[in-house]
């Protein structure tokens, strides 16, 4: 190693450039672990954009001619000019060593991203489905997943509760491409590839996720389940992982000569706080066994972490103290917000008390979950209390009910059987109530049977048979429901929704117990390869309508998903037979929530800066305010708005009616400010009421992708 850097010097001398740039490579090759898992990450990947404009400076490859079924020419170019007249453009080739140019006709180029390019996302609604109230929307996002991913990093960061994905198993069999061609099962590169493709993409869900309590959980088949176990454990090290082995098949899949195999593994990767909660079965069989209820662990901390908003500064209001008696550590009062600037140390608590502060261990101040009345109002109705006391401090952890237990107190699920010496409730499972246990690491279920409740469900619910493999409706429900049964206004994410089941089985879990937690389906609108072959044989390509139509997205996982809230499938009809067990009731009822479909566009910084694409940035400002109620989707007359969630203020002169407004509404969780002066940002957040998030527009949308989407 020595001799090397010794090397690298000597050409730095010589060559900056080139020593940099040996420097750079050495850097990532010594990085890289002695043992485990190496593999080539094949980099850049990249991928076809057929409904992107063409603009100047893109990248572009030219399409085959119309009817053709070969793989086109794969060579990179860049638009060096437009002629709007003769709708052509000027290429010239990338990475050549000899200039080449040509000009194409503007319909036969299509545009290429590298994911190391970095990417101003925005979205367009293709469509809605309003039946649940007031409840926020599930979303369906057509897009290349990695780029969503990086869209989401701006809405979502540190906030998704649970992650589930169902990657494709790399079987060989044309499931999945990696550069816009099919990996094939000869391909001697095949797991480096899906390793690649994997990593990339769970190193940006990783920002989504809230550190303090998420889990996610990723399915596989033993094609890969080796490796991803390896790849888990290195991009994961904080986390706990657990595999289940899981029966979906007990008829099997013959293999000659081998085993037949009846079985898929579920990894469940557990961070923070995250917990598996106690079910009616062991998952082990279907028989439930009669044994002695458990009470479920209910009381969480009452200490938001983990997430940016968590931090003091963005949240003064939630910054306060909790006062203990000094001598016998019990509670005396909750204190006041003290602001941004006030040094915590210099508060002077009532006379015998201690402070008792939302600190990490660390020293970084971080806030409570929820404003200093309602934590008065908790400990009032006992719903707030203390644990137990650290000798060294004096202080004491705050735990709190969550609404969804507070909704089991209401139905008789769980019975107050009074209170502690200090005034908090006390809890046990009422008499006939179910039996809780501790599912088990392999499931035997018969509702996780693929084909009966993948298949032939999604069959009955769209008409026809439009999808190979569908995940059982139930398997998912309850691969979510063990690590959400307490959570119920939890964010879901799926980024490889397929079919659009992860969606579905939210909305059973907030049937069964009255939630509202949200799904964010990600998926591409991929044709499925035998289709694309017809398809390119009838000259159509890529971008076309009678091409787009067929797409996973627009054919499948939409109607999916408004089949399962309507209750009638594509045609009209009501959908036929009856939900089976945790929840039995008929299909035809649907269910009360909302849905908004989308697609992915991409920006400039330019026209993002100068107002002219904020009809397009509106929906991530209204995703990133909880998605709930009405948007703003275009630019207020009035220099300002106020919608049911958030607040946009375009105008700053129109800043006093703006804070009028925000202080008489409810439910309003972030302002956002349209302005280039810090100064006058910063004036305008100090007036805005406690609760409220002050955002300043554009800057926080463009540092987000300036700086999070290089490779």
């Amino acid at each position: 190693m020595s001799r090397l850097t010794d090397l690298i010097a000597k050409a730095k001398a010589k060559d900056a450039a080139l020593g940099a740039e040996l420097d750079r490579e050495f850097k990532i090759l010594s990085s890289r672990l002695p043992f485990g898992l190496n593999f080539e990450r094949h980099s850049p990947e990249a991928v076809e954009l057929p409904l992107r404009p063409i603009r100047k400076g893109d990248k572009v490859r030219v399409l085959p001619e119309r009817g053709i079924t070969r793989k086109g020419d794969q060579r990179l170019w860049q638009v060096k000019a437009i002629h709007k007249a003769k709708k052509t453009a000027d290429l010239e080739l990338l990475g050549a060593t000899a200039v080449e140019t040509q000009t194409v006709a503007l319909n036969d180029l299509v545009v290429v991203a590298e994911f190391r390019d970095t990417i101003y996302p925005g979205l367009v609604s293709t469509g809605k489905i309003s039946r649940g109230g007031d409840k926020p929307c599930h979303t369906v996002i057509n897009g290349e997943n990695y780029h969503v991913l990086k869209a989401l990093t701006y809405t979502h960061r540190g906030t998704v509760d649970a992650i589930y994905i169902d990657p494709p198993y790399n079987t060989g069999a044309k499931d999945w491409k990696y550069n816009n061609d099919y990996v094939e099962g000869d391909d001697l590169y095949r797991h480096s590839k899906w390793l690649a493709m994997m990593e990339r993409r769970l190193l940006v869900a990783k920002e989504l996720l809230n550190p303090a309590d998420s889990v996610l959980i990723v399915t596989i088949d033993e094609k890969e389940y080796l490796r991803l176990g390896l790849l888990l454990e290195q991009l994961f090290p904080e986390a706990e992982i657990q595999m289940v082995t899981t029966v979906i098949n007990r008829a099997g899949s013959q293999r000659a000569g081998r085993f037949s195999r009846v079985e898929e593994y579920i990894f469940y990767i557990f961070f923070g706080d995250a917990q598996v909660g106690l079910w009616t079965s062991t998952m082990l069989d279907d028989t439930i066994k009669d044994q002695k209820a458990t009470m479920p662990t209910v009381w969480f901390t009452a200490i938001r972490r983990g997430t940016p908003s968590a931090l003091r500064n963005a949240r003064p209001n939630l910054f306060y103290p909790i006062f203990l008696h000094a001598k016998t550590g019990k509670f005396h009062s909750v204190g006041d917000p003290i602001g941004k600037d006030v040094d915590r140390t210099h508060i002077t608590p009532p006379l015998g008390t201690i402070p008792m502060w939302p600190v990490h261990t660390d020293g970084t101040e971080q806030t409570w979950r929820f404003s200093a009345d309602r934590m008065r109002q908790y400990f009032s109705a006992g719903t707030a209390r203390l644990g137990k006391r650290d000798p060294s401090t004096g202080l004491r952890p705050v735990t709190y009910l969550q609404p969804g237990t507070l909704e089991n107190i209401e139905k008789g699920t769980f019975v107050v059987t009074g209170r502690n010496e200090e005034g908090a409730l006390e809890l046990s499972l009422a008499d006939g109530a179910a039996k809780l246990l501790a599912p088990r690491t392999v499931w035997s279920q018969s509702s996780h049977f693929a084909r009966d409740h993948g298949s032939t469900l999604l069959k009955g619910m769209l008409g026809e048979k439009r999808f190979d493999f569908p995940k059982s409706l139930y398997a998912v429900e309850d691969c979510l429901r063990l690590v959400l049964m307490n959570k119920p206004e939890a964010i879901v994410l799926d980024f490889f929704s397929g079919s659009g089941t992860t969606a579905h089985a939210v909305m059973r879990l907030n049937k069964q117990d009255g939630g509202k937690r949200q799904c964010i389906s990600v998926t591409n609108n991929e044709v499925a390869a035998d289709e694309q072959k017809k398809l390119l044989e009838q000259g159509a390509r890529p971008g076309d309508p009678e091409w787009e139509k067929w797409g996973i997205c627009d054919y499948i996982t939409k109607p999916r998903v408004a089949a399962a809230i309507t209750g009638k499938t594509p045609d009209g009809e009501p959908i036929k037979g009856d939900y089976k067990f945790t929840d039995e009731f008929p299909m035809a009822d649907g269910f009360e929530e909302n849905a908004e479909f989308f697609t992915l566009t991409y920006e400039t910084p330019v026209s993002v800066n100068y107002n002219l694409a904020f009809n397009r940035i509106a929906p991530l400002l209204w995703l990133r305010a909880g998605a709930r109620g009405s948007r703003i989707d275009k630019l207020p007359n009035d220099g300002w708005a106020v919608a049911d969630t958030y607040g946009l203020l375009s105008n700053v002169d129109t800043a006093t009616p703006f804070i009028k407004a925000l202080s008489k509404a409810n439910g309003i969780r972030i302002a956002y400010i349209v302005t280039d002066d810090d100064r006058r940002f910063q004036a305008i957040a100090k007036r805005l009421p406690d609760d409220i998030e002050p955002v300043r527009l554009y800057e926080s949308y463009l540092t987000n992708f300036s700086f999070t989407n290089g490779e």
